[in-house]
This record gives C-alpha cells, structure tokens and sequence, in this order.
C-alpha cells in the first residue's frame, strides 16, 4: 500500500513539473525570442567592430558599368608580312595571319585605346563590341616606346567609355578588376589586387618603364585592355605578364593610367609623343652606392650627370644631388622619377625635393623637349623640316658628332633606320639598347647609303 501510494505521488509532482515546463516554453514571450534570434552567440563573444577592411567589394556593378567599354581587336596582318612581335607574344615561332587582343573605348565619338604590339603589322583592324557590333577601325597613330596605339572607329551614335582615373591615387592593397579577351573568350572579367607599382620589368634596357603590377589573372588577347578601380575609373592599361609557361602565374603588369592619357592625347593632337625630361643622367640609389659614395640617404635617385641647356641645369640641380620627391610623388626608385615625368607635358613646371651635402633643398624646374641626344657614343639631333626639305629626307637624324663605339659612321652624316625601323626624332631611340640592336642605316657626308650590322651573341 506504502509503495502504491509512493508511486502515485511520484507521478503527481512529475505531471506538475511537466505541467509548468509546458506553459513555460509556449509562452507568447519565450517565443519571440526563439523566432526574433538570428544566431545563437557564446557569452565570451567580443564583436569586432572593424568595418571589413579586407573584404573585397561587391564588383558586379563595376563590371557592369565597365564592360561595354572593352572591346575586342582582330589584327589581320599582310600575308606579305614579315613575322612581329606579336608572333611572339601570341607564343607562334612564326607570323600569324590573325591576331587578337583587347582594347578600351575612352571617348564617346569612338577613340580606342590598346597596345602597340596588338596592331602591329596590321593591314585590317576589326573591333568587336561587347554587344557583337562590328567595325573597321582607322590606326590614328602609336608610340612603341610606351606600347600604346590610338584608333578610331566610325559611329552613328555615342559609344560606352571609360573614364581616366587618377593612377598616382591607387594605392598598394587596392582591389582592381582586368577586363579583356583572352582566348578569344569575350568580355571576361578577373579581380585582384595591385601588388606593386613604379615596376620596371627590365632595368636592363633604355626604356623607362613604370608599370602597375598586379595579381588579376591576365593572358595572352588581354592585351590592350582596361585595369578599372572599384570606382569604375580606367587605372591602366593592361600590357605584360612575366612567365615560365606562356600563361597567367600571378603577375601582370599595366601601363598606369596617367602616362597612358598623356601619351593619348599627345597621339590624337599631334601624331607623336611630346616627352618634358627634368635633363639628368642619374641612377637609384643603392647600398652599394651608399657605401661607396658615403651617402646619408637610403632612397632616391642619384644625380650622375646633367645635360646642359635643360630645365635642371637651369634649375640649379648638380651631380650628386639625390632626387627624393617630385611635386607629391616620393622618388624612392629611378621609375618612380621617370613614371611621374612621362605623365607630365613640355613646358610644365614640377617641384623638386634633393639633398645636397645631406642638407634638404627644393626647387622648381621646367620640364623641356630634349634637343641633343647621346646614342651609341654619338651625338644627335633632329632635322628642321627646312633641313630635311633640302635634303630630300622623309626622315633620319643629324649626326652631330661619332665616338669611339662607331668609328665607321662620321660627323655630319645621317642616321636614317635602326632595326629597319625609320627614326623621324630622337624620341624614336628610347626604344633600343645595347642588347637590342641588330643593324643601323646612314648617310655618309657625301650621301652614299651604308648599313652596319651586329652579331646577335
């Protein structure tokens, strides 16, 4: 009977319990809160308040905008053609009768800018828009030096454009997209982050590079195409990669966007790039040229030598000074110098910072056309129109006075072709180097064509 009326007690007070569980949990508030709970949170939690810093952006709408100004270019070469760089960038050991790359619409009126190797040897440039529109394109005219190539397309309505950015803005860690045609696979769109900037790809050379380095997967027909920030503004053009294989392995390379609207406009205007120079022969400084000149600065570029006439003879610069910033512009590197110059016009003025004796100076200098120039041991110049007039030349330099280096070619001649390519100004000799030169073509002074060629080693 005890154990009878035990058990049923039992039960009582665990049907009571159970009772008031129930009422507990289906109460309207303990609901709420169940259905108004989004995650459940441990109670040592710290919320971090920091405004996502390194998430990427939403890039939909950037590529959006940014896509319909990218276009497609068909380089049909010459059948007569001799093979082109472009051969080589396509990865063919021989000429190619098609070749494709990318190119960015930056006026409405159908201005296109791409690279120089992308139409080189062309005898009909096709473009093809993002929505599959087809046009003959007109070569307005193109700079080797820096690889850029203007040209213009006919149209009957205002075309999508990109706008200049202001690439002396972008920053190391900036998200960017590269928006082109590689492989033939139209409009693709690729992201990344700029991973360097100021980059030289080969210090080796004459030509003063200063690229965006940047990790947005880009390949062979990505030539020519547009670098944009997350504003949609056109940053760079894309150009180059470094490879082992032929393909993308994280490293691509793009001409900034201010030397690309200088060099653009100086195309459209004038047929030619107009290039200011400061007027120095100088070089990065370096550890060993610390140790060796006993420098008190680690960065910069040291002023080896100046050329007289120019803005920074003129300016008060001398050898040995050590160059640290240009208007706004840290020069830590000699591409970071040249960089900023290339962007600027002849005649503009720009702020210098230097030390000198390691006491800081400033000064201004005017950035002017180079008169004379120094190749191979030879000084140079250019012919008036008057002077080639007379002649009876389409194009060649003067040849002010012969060194040692070629003894062959005299004072008073006329440097007509180097490479097999026609030197209409001394600009036109930024492109070559020691490493690069296969073969010369001149005037002697008593007018008799000659031609000099080197032993490729």
């Amino acid at each position: 009977m005890k154990t009878i009326l035990k058990i049923c007690l039992v039960s009582i007070i665990s049907s009571g319990l159970t009772f008031m569980f129930m009422i507990s949990f289906y109460s309207p508030d303990y609901k709420d809160t169940i259905e108004n709970s989004n995650s459940i949170i441990p109670i040592n939690y710290t919320p971090n308040n920091i405004n996502n810093i390194a998430t990427p952006s939403d890039f939909v709408l950037i590529a959006n905008r940014s896509i319909d100004a990218v276009v497609h270019v068909k380089n049909i070469a010459n059948s007569s053609d001799e093979g082109s760089y472009m051969d080589y960038f396509l990865g063919q050991g021989r000429r190619s009768k098609i070749g494709t790359g990318s190119g960015v619409i930056v006026s409405p009126d159908g201005y296109i800018m791409t690279n120089n190797h992308v139409i080189e040897g062309a005898k009909t440039l096709e473009v093809t828009t993002n929505d599959n529109k087809r046009y003959i394109a007109t070569l307005v005219a193109t700079d080797p030096v820096t690889d850029i190539a203007v040209l213009k397309v006919d149209t009957d309505k205002p075309l999508p454009y990109l706008f200049f950015g202001d690439s002396n803005e972008s920053k190391i860690g900036e998200w960017v997209l590269a928006i082109g045609n590689p492989f033939n696979l139209n409009s693709t769109v690729t992201a990344g982050i700029i991973s360097a900037k100021s980059r030289d790809l080969n210090k080796r050379d004459s030509k003063n590079q200063s690229y965006i380095q940047t990790d947005a997967a880009v390949n062979m027909g990505n030539s020519g195409g547009a670098l944009v920030n997350t504003s949609g503004e056109l940053i760079g053009i894309n150009t180059a990669i470094t490879s082992m294989s032929g393909g993308f392995e994280g490293y691509s390379f793009a001409i900034p966007s201010n030397i690309a609207r200088k060099v653009f406009e100086d195309l459209v205007e004038f047929g030619s790039v107009k290039k200011g120079l400061i007027g120095i022969y100088g070089t990065p400084v370096t550890p060993d040229l610390v140790a060796s000149e006993r420098l008190g600065l680690l960065e910069g570029v040291y002023i080896i030598d100046i050329q007289k006439g120019m803005g920074a003879e003129k300016a008060g610069l001398l050898e040995k000074d050590i160059i640290t910033q240009i208007d706004n512009i840290k020069i830590k590197t000699f591409s970071d110098l040249t960089g900023y110059i290339e962007s600027k016009h002849p005649g503009d003025k720009v702020n210098v910072k230097y030390y000198r004796n390691g006491k800081a100076k400033s000064t201004d200098v005017t950035l002017e056309v180079i008169k004379q120039t120094n190749f191979l041991k030879m000084s140079l110049e250019n012919f008036s129109t008057e002077e080639k007039n007379e002649m009876n030349l389409s194009y060649g330099l003067k040849v002010m006075e012969s060194g040692a280096y070629l003894y062959e070619i005299e004072a008073n001649s006329v440097l007509l072709k180097v490479n097999d390519q026609p030197l209409y100004t001394i600009d036109d000799l930024r492109q070559f180097s020691l490493t690069n030169i296969r073969n010369l073509e001149y005037l002697s002074p008593l007018g008799e064509k000659e031609r000099i060629s080197f032993r490729q080693r």
